[in-house]
C-alpha cells in the first residue's frame, strides 16, 4: 500500500506553495527566513509550530495583552457562539449593548458613545468622518504616525512607501513631527477651525517613539486654542498596554474621539471602536444610517469585548503591565549596552511596548530571527524599520520574564558573533 508523506517539512512545503499561489509571495520568502515555521496553537504568552516547537509571543503588534485563548474570554466567545453569533441589526441585541457598557466602564471621563466595528483602519475611518462631519475638514499628523492603509487612515499615515503607490490620497493632509509642539501650532493656526490632529501617545510602528513629557498635553492645548478637533488613536496603546489604561490617562488629556482596537477582541477575535462624547457623536446619533457596518457589534465579537474587559479587571492586567514594563525596560538596555552597544542605538518604551532601536534596518531583521532561534517571537515596525518591538502579554510569570532576558541575551550574542564572522568584518 503506498503511503503519503505528511510530515511537517513537507505540509510546510505545500503552505508556502499555497501563500505563493493565492496569498503573498513576499509573505511566503519572508517566512522562509524564519525557517518556514507554521504557527498551530496558543496558549497564555506561549505558540506551538507545527513541527512541536514552542515560542514565547513577545509579537502579535499588541493584541495579546491578556495573551492567547484566555479562559474568561474564551467561555464568553463560546457561549456566545453556541446561541446567537450574528445578529440581523434590525431587532435590539443586548449584547452590543453589554459590550459598550463593560467598555465605557473604563474609558476616559466623558467619553461615553461608541461605535464598534472590526479593525483598527475602520476605527480611524470612524473618527475621520466624526471630524468632517464637524467640519474639520484639514488633517494634520505625524512622519512615523501609523494609522492603518485604507485610503483615509494611509492618507494620516506618515510614511510615503506605502502612500505613493495609491496617490491621490485624501487632500488637505499636513504631516509635523512628532513631539513638536511648535510645529504642530504653526500647521493650527494656518487653518483655524478647520483642522483635526491625530496622535498616537506612542508611536508604535514608528519605532515605539515616545513623545516628550507634556507633549500631549500641550496637543490637547493648541486643539482648544485654534478650535480643532483632536483623536488620539489608541489602537495599540489602549486597554493597559502602556501600563495605564489609555495613553490619554497617563498624559492626563480627553479627546474628541479615542480609537481602540487589537486588544479589545480580548486575543480572540478581531475587534476595534471608535470613541467620543454626546457633542462630537451628535452626528451619528441623528442619523442611525449614516456610518454602518454589516459586522459592527456582532454578538460573537461582544461577547469578546466583555470577556476582554473582566480579564484585565480582573486579573489587574494594567497595573501588571506597568510591573512588568519597569521590570523588563532596565534588563533588556542593560543586555543591550553589555553585549552589542555598537549595533543598538538604544532601547526604549512604556509598559509593555518596547522598542530595540538597531543601528540599521538589516540588524533589527537579524536579531528578528536570532530571537526567533532562542524561542522568542518579536515583531519588526514597519515604519521605524530599524526597529524590533516586543509587545509581551502582561500575564507573563517570572519564569517566562527570565526565558525572554535569556532569550535577548543569546540573541544579541549571536548577532555580534555573525557580525564577526561577516566578510569584512575582520574574520
Amino acid at each position: 500500500m503506498t503511503t503519503v508523506d505528511v510530515t511537517p517539512a513537507r505540509v510546510e512545503d505545500e503552505i508556502l506553495a499555497l501563500y505563493r499561489a493565492h496569498l503573498s509571495k513576499g509573505r511566503a520568502t519572508v517566512a522562509e527566513l524564519f525557517g518556514s515555521h507554521m504557527e498551530v496553537s496558543s496558549s497564555g504568552a506561549w505558540l506551538r509550530t507545527s513541527d512541536g516547537e514552542r515560542f514565547l509571543n513577545c509579537g502579535g503588534y499588541g493584541v495579546f495583552i491578556a495573551g492567547a485563548r484566555h479562559p474568561i474570554v474564551m467561555d464568553a466567545v463560546q457561549r456566545q457562539l453556541a446561541v446567537h453569533p450574528i445578529a440581523t441589526r434590525i431587532l435590539l441585541e443586548p449584547t452590543v449593548a453589554r459590550a459598550a457598557q463593560a467598555l465605557a466602564s473604563v474609558l476616559p471621563t466623558g467619553l461615553e458613545r461608541i461605535h464598534f466595528a472590526l479593525s483598527g483602519a475602520e476605527a480611524v475611518e470612524t473618527g475621520l468622518k466624526l471630524a468632517r462631519a464637524h467640519g474639520r475638514t484639514h488633517l494634520v499628523s505625524t512622519w512615523g504616525g501609523y494609522h492603518g492603509k485604507t485610503l483615509g487612515a494611509l492618507s494620516v499615515t506618515g510614511k510615503e512607501v506605502y502612500q505613493k503607490p495609491f496617490q491621490p490620497l485624501l487632500p488637505q493632509v499636513t504631516h509635523i513631527r512628532f513631539g513638536d509642539a511648535d510645529a504642530l501650532e504653526e500647521a493650527l493656526a494656518a487653518h483655524p477651525g478647520q483642522s483635526c490632529v491625530i496622535l498616537e501617545p506612542v508611536q508604535g510602528e514608528g519605532g515605539v517613539i515616545v513623545p516628550p513629557d507634556g507633549y500631549l498635553k500641550q496637543a490637547e492645548r493648541l486643539c482648544r486654542e485654534y478650535d480643532s478637533f483632536l483623536i488620539l488613536d489608541e489602537v495599540q496603546t489602549g486597554l493597559g498596554r502602556l501600563g495605564a489604561w489609555w495613553g490619554a490617562d497617563h498624559a492626563g488629556v480627553t479627546p474628541d474621539v479615542l480609537l481602540i482596537g487589537k486588544a479589545l477582541g480580548g486575543g480572540v477575535m478581531p475587534v476595534s471602536a471608535a470613541v467620543a462624547s454626546r457633542r462630537v457623536f451628535a452626528p451619528f446619533d441623528k442619523d442611525p444610517y449614516i456610518h454602518t457596518a454589516t459586522f459592527s457589534g456582532a454578538p460573537v465579537l461582544m461577547a469578546a469585548v466583555q470577556g476582554a474587559i473582566q480579564a484585565i479587571k480582573e486579573e489587574r492586567l494594567v497595573s501588571r503591565a506597568a510591573e512588568l514594563g519597569w521590570r523588563l525596560l532596565p534588563e533588556l538596555r542593560r543586555i543591550a549596552e553589555d553585549n552589542c552597544p555598537d549595533l543598538v542605538v538604544e532601547v526604549r518604551g512604556q509598559g509593555l511596548l518596547i522598542g530595540v532601536e538597531m543601528a540599521e534596518p538589516g540588524l533589527a531583521g537579524e536579531l528578528l530571527i536570532e530571537l526567533f532561534n532562542h524561542g522568542i517571537v518579536g515583531n519588526h515596525s514597519m515604519i521605524g524599520s530599524a526597529t524590533v518591538r516586543f509587545t509581551p502579554p502582561a500575564i507573563l510569570t517570572d519564569d517566562d520574564v527570565e526565558y525572554l532576558l535569556d532569550g535577548f541575551q543569546r540573541a544579541t550574542r549571536d548577532l555580534v558573533k555573525h557580525q564577526v564572522r561577516m566578510p569584512g568584518n575582520g574574520s
